[in-house]
């Protein structure tokens, strides 16, 4: 059988005014445009890197 990788949602809390250009395409990477919107990825290493750079910006619900 194959495993199932978990899923994380992940919820833009704050507003991307005021941020980096890099921060600005992190979120757009990870499909967060709007405030309070949230989106469902694999937990992955590569996303938890994405979201360390944005963590003052975004929220993590498992």
């Amino acid at each position: 059988m194959a495993e199932k990788t978990k899923q994380i949602k992940i919820k833009l809390v704050r507003s991307l005014i005021g941020c980096s250009e890099a921060q600005r395409k992190v979120a757009q990477a990870l499909g967060l445009k709007k405030t309070n919107q949230i989106v469902e990825h694999n937990n992955s290493a590569t996303i938890m890197g994405m979201v360390n750079k944005i963590s003052h910006l975004v929220e993590v619900v498992e």
